[in-house]
């Protein structure tokens, strides 16, 4: 029996929409302020996925320059009707306090691999837009609403609204059809339709370790819903912390041969609560009762290996984890912060064989970072580049990252000391508090220098060699369980990067060239 090994997107992969088209799959996954905006993933057998496409890459479609961490792509939602793939999804442009200012939009494509549509505005009433496309021919918009008012319950229902495919917009009035259950924190919509009711899915509970998946059901669109007399579908057992934890956010997909599987987030704590990746896929298996409720195979909690469906194994190829940057096109898995990929920041061209990163603004901004980085999918890797750069004054520096956010990083980096000269040092930034753990900055001869960090979950080493010689540790062990969303005093969403950066603090754009990067997974 094949079997669905969890997560089946490890790392930063959160809030997934599952569709299905003919015998292709694709889920589509947050990005948050990383740059190209959501990822589709794409599999033939729920079992083999791979990264296939980004439909977000132009700044006409995301403008996030100035987004605050764990803002901009919130939960997408993907779709398919007459022909046509619809993608809804939240840019989010402030989000504490009481207010979050949340704009919807869609794009679409005639293939799922693009061109995308610029974008359609639809609303700001709340997050975590889809579109349901009813047999009749309409679609449909939901998005939780969010109320900033004291003393109301902030998640304070699902709106529906009628969109017109002909003319682009929403038209008709805003229903409110379901205010939650007891759980609370009501939001990720998703509509399906089966043997004559509409069944809608949400999550609830928050999306950490008390997430959960719930299921109402109504016999009209408009409602009243049911609410299932057994939720949540799904939910984490808290006291196994070695199993997936933060089960929540789903949506569902039938298989050519009418099975149901459910794509939901889940998390994999290191150490205490701390999820280091973030926020992953998960798939379950599920089926229906005799009384038409939605129930998961072995649940209400998730399972590691759940049986996969009676399709064709279809393995899918993998991208290189060596990236020698021999390529005119960056390698998919390669991210930025915020804004697009360009030449007057992020060069291939300039000097061949090379990644040259012009100096940008300093690691604590959420404008124009010169970052290039990729998701931590392991808990046990390795990572190397190796480094031509000449910086003239403290202000410059480049090097090798490990990033959450604005607020917490490590940063091993090439600099110029006026006493020392071209040195190495260490920068680290612990719940916005900034450090520097090498006071005495070791000096660095001319010329390519390698730079290494070794991960083993939540304990981390930086290395440093010139070309040909042995490694020396840099710093003591780093411990970075601060690289998650569970370790700050407010709510966050992202995942741990590993990646390269330059800044040039003195606004000289003095560029750094990266001869390779290696991601290397141990066992």
């Amino acid at each position: 029996m094949a079997l669905i090994t969890n997560p089946v997107l490890p790392g930063y992969h959160p809030d997934p929409s599952i569709l299905r088209v003919g015998d292709d799959y694709y889920i589509a996954v947050s990005t948050f302020e990383w740059f190209p905006g959501v990822q589709i993933h794409h599999s033939r057998d729920l079992v083999h996925w791979r990264l296939l496409t980004y439909p977000l890459t132009r700044t006409s479609q995301l403008d996030m320059v100035g987004n605050i961490d764990s803002g901009g792509v919130w939960a997408p939602c993907l779709s398919h009707a007459d022909g046509l793939f619809y993608l809804v999804y939240t840019d989010v442009k402030s989000r504490k306090g009481a207010f979050k200012d949340t704009h919807n939009y869609l794009v679409t494509a005639e293939n799922i691999e693009g061109p995308w549509s610029d974008p359609i505005y639809l609303n700001s009433s709340g997050f975590d837009p889809s579109l349901f496309h009813d047999d009749d021919g309409s679609s449909w918009l939901l998005n939780m609403i969010w109320d900033f008012r004291k003393g109301q319950n902030s998640f304070a229902g699902i709106a529906l609204q009628r969109y017109d495919r002909a003319t682009h917009s929403l038209t008709g009035p805003i229903r409110n059809i379901f205010k939650g259950t007891r759980l609370g924190v009501t939001e990720a919509p998703h509509l399906y339709k089966r043997n004559g009711y509409y069944y809608l899915i949400t999550a609830e509970g928050g999306t950490g370790y008390t997430h959960a998946v719930t299921v109402a059901r109504s016999s009209s669109l408009l409602g009243p819903y049911e609410v299932d007399p057994d939720n949540p579908v799904l939910t984490s057992d808290q006291s196994q912390r070695d199993q997936l934890q933060k089960a929540g956010h789903a949506s569902l997909v039938e298989t050519q041969d009418g099975e149901w599987y459910m794509a939901h987030l889940c998390g994999r704590p290191v150490v205490e609560d701390k999820c280091i990746l973030g926020r992953e896929t998960a798939i379950q298996k599920c089926h229906w009762t005799q009384e038409g409720w939605l129930r998961v195979m072995y649940g209400p909690h998730p399972s590691i290996n759940v049986e996969a469906p009676k399709l064709p194994p279809h393995p899918m190829p993998t991208e290189n984890n060596l990236d020698e940057f021999s390529s005119p096109e960056l390698k998919g898995y390669w991210n930025s912060l915020r804004r697009a990929f360009s030449e007057d920041w992020l060069s291939l061209s300039e000097r061949t064989g090379f990644l040259r990163l012009k100096g940008g603004e300093s690691m604590q901004s959420t404008h124009h970072q010169s970052l290039l980085a990729r998701r931590l999918t392991d808990f046990h890797v390795e990572v190397e580049t190796q480094l031509e750069y000449s910086p003239e004054n403290f202000q410059q520096m480049a090097g090798l990252i490990i990033y959450y956010d604005t607020t917490d990083y490590a940063y091993l980096h090439v600099t110029h000391h006026e006493t020392d000269g071209r040195c190495l040092g260490i920068i680290e930034s612990r719940h916005g508090i900034y450090d520097e753990l090498l006071l005495n900055k070791i000096p660095l001869p001319e010329g390519p220098t390698r730079l290494m960090a070794t991960i083993h979950k939540e304990r981390m080493q930086f290395y440093a060699a010139p070309v040909d010689e042995a490694w020396r540790a840099i710093g003591d062990v780093i411990d970075i369980r601060n690289l998650s969303d569970d370790a700050a005093d407010y709510i966050r969403f992202t995942g741990t990067f590993v990646g390269l950066c330059t800044q040039d603090l003195g606004g000289r754009c003095q560029a750094a060239d990266f001869a390779y990067f290696d991601y290397r997974p141990l066992s």
